[in-house]
Order: C-alpha cells, then sequence, then structure tokens
C-alpha cells in the first residue's frame, strides 16, 4: 500500500499506510475513545474540519451502512487509526469502510501508533496537523499548518441553507441546526413530533411565526463565541417556548443567559464519559463530541443551575433554567454512537412542551 504521513504543527511525524481518498487535508487532530460507532463518528458534523484519531486498535471491522450516517455530507477532514479490518463483516453492512471514505473524499492513514499520538494530544492539546503523501519539503507545510484556522467559521458550512421538515405529528418542534446529527430527528420522531430544521441564522421572530410547541438546538462544531447572534435569538425564544440544548446547543443556551465558554485542552469524545446528575447523584455514561465547554465561575446563579458535571473532570455537563422550562447538557442523549443511559432527556423535553401546550389550551 502507498505511504501517506500524519504531520503536526509541532514538527512531529507519522507514517502509515494510506486508504480512503488520494488526497491531502489540513485539519485540527482530536481522538475518540469510542469502541466502535466509527461511522457515526466520521459522518458526525461536529467533526467538521477536524482529522479524527480512533484510540480503538481496529475499526472498520463491521463495514458502512446507509442506517448509521448522522449526514450524508460529512465534512471531516481525515481518519487516523491503527488498522482498518481486512475482510469486514456485517449482515448489514453495504460497503467497506475505505470504499465508503474514498467515495466520500475522506484520505485515512492506518499503521500508526495511535497510544503514542493520542499521549502526544493529551499531554500538549488538540494540534493542527496535515495528512500528505510525502514530506519533501517539511518546513513550507508546517508554514502552512500553523496559518491554518481550521475550526473559524464552519457552523456556516454544516448547517443547512434553507428551512425543511421531518414531517411527525401531535407536536410542532423548531430545531435550530448548528451542525445537526440525524440521531436528534430520529428521538424527535419516535416521541411523535412534527419538526422544521432551520439555519443556525434563524431569528427569533422566524422562530415564533412557525408558532412551534418547542424548540431544541442541536450539536454543532467550532466556537461558541461566534454563535452570538443564535444567542441572542435564545434569549428572546426562551420566554415564549421550551427550550432543550445539546452540545453547542447547550454552550448557545449558556451563552444566551450570561456565561461564559472556553477551549478545553483536548476536549471529551467519545461515548463513556461519565457524568454525574447533581441533585441525584445518579451516574449516565454518555456519548460526547466538545472542544469547548462552559465555565462554572461564570453561570449566573439567579437565572441558571448546574444540574450535570463530569465525574473525571468536573466539567459543567447541564444547565437548566430557573424562571422558563429550558434546559441543555454537554453530552449527547441521542447517542448514536453511545449508550441511552440519558435518552430520557428527550422525555422531559416532551413532557415541558405538553404542559407549556395544555396551560394555553386552559388559558
Amino acid at each position: 500500500m502507498m505511504e501517506r504521513y500524519l504531520v503536526l504543527e509541532d514538527g512531529s511525524v507519522y507514517e502509515g499506510e494510506a486508504f480512503g481518498a488520494d488526497r491531502s487535508t489540513l485539519g485540527e487532530v482530536v481522538f475518540t475513545t469510542g469502541m466502535t460507532g466509527y461511522q457515526e463518528a466520521i459522518t458526525d458534523q461536529s467533526y467538521a474540519n477536524q482529522i479524527l484519531v480512533f484510540t480503538n486498535p481496529l475499526i472498520g471491522n463491521y463495514g458502512v451502512n446507509l442506517d448509521d450516517y448522522e449526514t450524508l455530507e460529512p465534512q471531516i477532514k481525515g481518519v487516523i487509526c491503527h488498522q482498518v479490518a481486512r475482510r469486514p463483516s456485517n449482515w448489514r453492512m453495504q460497503e467497506t469502510l475505505p470504499d465508503f471514505m474514498e467515495r466520500l473524499d475522506i484520505p485515512g492513514i492506518q499503521g500508526l501508533d495511535t497510544r503514542e499520538l493520542v499521549r502526544k494530544l493529551r499531554e500538549h492539546g488538540t494540534l493542527r496537523g496535515a495528512v500528505v503523501d510525502n514530506v519533501d519539503d517539511l518546513d513550507a507545510l508546517l508554514e502552512k499548518i500553523k496559518a491554518s484556522h481550521p475550526t473559524a467559521g464552519i457552523i456556516s458550512k454544516v448547517s443547512t441553507k434553507s428551512p425543511y421538515p421531518n414531517p411527525g405529528s401531535k407536536r410542532n418542534i423548531v430545531v435550530i441546526d448548528f451542525g445537526l446529527k440525524h440521531s436528534i430527528l430520529r428521538e424527535l420522531a419516535i416521541r411523535d413530533c412534527n419538526v422544521i430544521v432551520l439555519p443556525y441564522t434563524a431569528t427569533a421572530q422566524q422562530v415564533l411565526n412557525l408558532k412551534p410547541d418547542g424548540m431544541l438546538l442541536s450539536n454543532g462544531p467550532g466556537d461558541p463565541d461566534e454563535m452570538e447572534d443564535a444567542a441572542k435569538m435564545v434569549a428572546e425564544v426562551e420566554q415564549h417556548l421550551p427550550v432543550f440544548g445539546i452540545c453547542m446547543g447547550h454552550q448557545v443556551f449558556a451563552k444566551a443567559n450570561g456565561a461564559t465558554t472556553y477551549k478545553m485542552k483536548f476536549g471529551h469524545r467519545g461515548f463513556n464519559h461519565p457524568v454525574r446528575n447533581i441533585a441525584t447523584g445518579e451516574i449516565d455514561f454518555t456519548s460526547q463530541n466538545h472542544g469547548y465547554a462552559v465555565d462554572p465561575a461564570s453561570v449566573d446563579t439567579d437565572k441558571l443551575l448546574i444540574t450535570h458535571e463530569e465525574v473525571n473532570d468536573g466539567t459543567v455537563e447541564g444547565l437548566r433554567h430557573k424562571h422558563f422550562p429550558a434546559f441543555s447538557v454537554q453530552f449527547h442523549p441521542d447517542a448514536a454512537p453511545g449508550p441511552h443511559d440519558a435518552d430520557d432527556l428527550f422525555d422531559d423535553f416532551i413532557s415541558m412542551v405538553d404542559q407549556q401546550r395544555s396551560e394555553r389550551t386552559n388559558a
């Protein structure tokens, strides 16, 4: 197989074997600790403009199928792993992982010591990097890597440009698309929701004009500090409708209520992250994919209650508004991939929606 290289901004060079698309790429190098779910991870728009390192030593062993896409047009920049399965097998498989990545123009490298690479990322933090087929002019490549800004303005690339429906019945829900996973729409469909997906640029008036029963803020990539207009929209809408934020939606909800965010050293990516419900002490294992977090010192305790925390590092994992029916979580209750420990949070949101619908009907 053809040689291919991963070059990091600190000058480190990792050599491996090429698979997937035949091209070079630049991105932010991050890692995920999930043992399965490689297709869902690769098609998760929260990985837009990132080069994803899998800590599990083998991926691709059960192939790829249409049911497990989280988006049909993933914006991930590359995949790094120790080994791709040579003979995948599963009754649901429709194509192999290398063929899937070649078709979607995603380059990959296998054969690296991913354990050493992940240790570097944990020690030094997230690094920018490039996937290339040669390192003949390393100095020029390093200059290009250091000049790159992989996640700047990325939500404008992954959010829908036009509203579209996900038809259902009974409850009318607006979903704001910051880089929406299909699994969120599946969870709403299960709960009899008629959904309209709006771009991240939607205004409060555009949301309210649809007369929805509630609003969900989706996951997505990038820096929440770029979402000032979305935060202003949420600050207005939460006064009228139940609101549920997930991942980027959690961070935008926090900013709408005066909190600030910061970039983490290497983030949370995978689906074995323990999260404690502060009120009950119950711990859920959760699916996560984020590089930013809410600063707990910035949370206005007159407005917001911190409801969940990450067991390992204490980061803020959940917020609830003290005056409005609105809440958010940093993790993915929709999982895909991951455990379904927290999928009852969708039921909590639906309960808020139904209660407000009932109050309006009886008013």
